[in-house]
């Protein structure tokens, strides 16, 4: 059996309780690597494109309050 295998089984195993703080558990750690990469996308430049473009649309009217 691989470890993921293993890790599905065990998930699997656990009562209603335990499968709702392993969700939050991972969900929280989802997260946290998504800010993560953003930051590193961010300081490596890698959304200088977007951000310039956002900012284009703006200054030309294309855009609306939330």
């Amino acid at each position: 059996m691989s470890e993921l295998e293993q890790i599905e089984k065990s998930i699997a195993e656990l009562s209603p309780e335990e499968l709702k703080a392993f969700a939050a558990w991972f969900e929280a750690l989802q997260a946290d690597m998504w800010d993560r990469q953003f930051e590193a996308d961010a300081k490596g430049g890698r959304l200088d494109k977007l951000a310039e473009q956002a900012l284009t649309d703006h200054r030309a009217g294309r855009t609306r309050p939330l």
